[in-house]
């Protein structure tokens, strides 16, 4: 059935016979935009304020009207475009404001300026039109920088009335579905789909200035590795075989520093098929980063500077609002993180000490059951019971930037174990506003040691663990010909993101972000 059309979209049809009329496409021609909103105001304001500056004996009135003849003689050219957001038309002039990718401005158009044959083509013009405006700068009786139109290009006919500003989009499934009504609408989503481009910019700015180089690795991967989720699963047709779109980019990044690279680092798209809430969506964006001859220690060194340097080149500042608390403390980023052991948490919170008490399977079970804290199926050791333990009463506690330590070695199966204490390996999660944002480890660069921890992985998996890995064969021939010592790292670019930008969810920091079907 066909869509029934509003009155306004009617009209704004019927219109399109009038410009073809007048020789116009009413949907496209290219147009020199020379400048922008931004920067017109700033030039304007940079020449109000000296005029002001050298005029301090001057009434407000007289200030006024010089002012105005001042911008007349100075004659400053612009040349702007963008989308039509207000207008208000009168009988032989009018106001309308345009919106560009910086922001906003006024325009003043009058029939004995543009003529009469542009005049009436103005007339014509609806909100959400995209035009072309060439013209001097002035400021208005009230003080606002405005564009004085000498020429009005029609550029791009809108077919569909845009929302109301305080009614039409307030509906949050809507915004993130139709993101391009919301990035016109809404300044703030505008703030963080650019902020977001020059944080990563930032990022790799840092990376590269320590001596990183960034790589590329294969999304299609056929097998399940690198880390502990449930994949998504295609076939290829070629190879009449399946793959899994990468869950990690672990295992190929550590086999650049078999081959002498010595420092990469990957930004690029993960995907796991998981559930979706405000800190999760199942197509998203990490870092990963490894350093021969590394170790926790560099990693945490280069996980604080980076967040530093991406907090100070972007927003120059060092405190934030906990997107995930925002009535509760600011998080302070410019303070050295603090650092503290898994079981040292559980201890605080519970005080069952995992660490100086060598348990067995069933006694943590035991006392699992009397903290309330589920035992999954697939749990088969201790080391699971503590994870669990520590997710359920450790994790919210980290608020500020805290270097969690000391993990069981049965949930880090590519981790140096400690050597002090086997029981546990040499990794590092950092957590911000209680929620996970990093993730590091002294790599595992034995092949032996890897392939018995791909095995054990095997066994969860035919326990019924659908996250666990699967035999990597060709990962572990790479590290028999030797890897370095190393540390690696993946931080999670979306959280960072709504953390530095202050947003509420990883909706709000993913342009495009999975919905269901309507």
């Amino acid at each position: 059935m066909a869509e029934k059309l509003s009155d306004q979209e009617l009209a704004r049809r019927a219109k399109l016979d009038k410009y073809k009329e007048l020789g116009l496409d009413p949907f496209g021609q290219a147009f020199e935009q020379k400048d922008h909103s931004l920067e017109v105001k700033s030039l304007a304001e940079k020449e109000i304020n000296a005029f002001k500056e050298s005029h301090k004996n001057l009434s407000e009135e007289d200030l006024k009207n010089q002012l105005h003849e001042f911008l007349e003689e100075k004659n400053i050219q612009v040349k702007v475009a963008g989308r039509i957001m207000f207008i208000r038309k009168m009988g032989k002039a009018s106001f309308f404001s345009i919106q560009d990718k910086q922001g906003k401005i006024q325009v003043y158009i009058k029939r004995d300026i543009v003529g009469e044959e542009n005049y009436d083509l103005f007339k014509m013009a609806d909100i959400g039109d995209f035009v072309g405006i060439e013209g001097n700068v002035m400021v208005t009786m009230t003080g606002e920088v405005t564009i004085n139109c000498q020429k009005y290009t029609h550029l791009v006919k809108s077919l569909r009335p845009l929302p109301e500003k305080f009614h039409g989009l307030t509906d949050l499934e809507e915004r993130y579905r139709r993101r391009y009504l919301d990035l016109i609408m809404n300044e703030e989503s505008k703030r963080v789909a650019i902020q977001r481009p020059r944080i990563i910019r930032a990022m790799q700015e840092y990376f590269d200035s320590e001596g990183f180089i960034e790589v590329e690795t294969p999304v299609l991967q056929n097998i399940q590795g690198g880390a502990t989720a449930r994949p998504f699963i295609t076939h290829h047709n070629a190879l009449d075989a399946n793959f899994y779109l990468r869950i990690a980019t672990e295992l190929h990044l550590k086999r650049l520093l078999v081959g002498g690279l010595e420092r990469v680092y990957e930004i690029g798209r993960i995907f796991r098929n998981e559930g979706m809430d405000k800190t999760h969506n199942p197509e998203f964006t990490t870092v990963e980063l490894y350093e021969a001859f590394g170790d926790l220690t560099s990693m945490m060194n280069i996980c604080e500077g980076v967040i530093r340097h991406a907090a100070t080149k972007v927003f120059n500042k060092d405190e934030f609002i906990n997107p995930f608390d925002p009535e509760g403390d600011k998080i302070n980023i410019g303070k050295p993180f603090r650092r503290v052991t898994m079981c040292d948490v559980i201890k605080e919170q519970t005080g069952v000490d995992f660490k100086n008490n060598n348990y067995t399977f069933e006694e943590a079970c035991e006392l699992a059951k009397k903290h309330n804290v589920k035992v999954e199926p697939h749990f088969i050791s201790v080391g699971h019971i503590i994870n669990a333990f520590f997710e359920e009463y450790g994790e919210k506690t980290l608020v500020q930037p805290t270097f969690l330590c000391g993990h069981p070695i049965e949930i880090s199966p590519l981790t140096k174990k400690d050597p002090e204490d086997p029981r546990f390996v040499q990794r590092f999660e950092l957590f911000i506003g209680g929620k996970e944002f990093a993730n590091a480890y002294t790599e595992l660069n034995d092949p032996i040691d890897q392939k018995e921890r791909f095995e054990e992985q095997l066994a969860e998996k035919a326990a019924g663990n659908d996250e666990a890995n699967e035999m990597d064969t060709d990962f572990v021939e790479a590290l028999e010909y030797g890897m370095p010592p190393a540390g690696g790292i993946g931080i999670g670019v979306d959280r960072l993101v709504i953390f530095l930008t202050e947003s509420q969810s990883i909706r709000d920091v993913i342009l495009f972000p999975q919905m269901k079907t309507r």
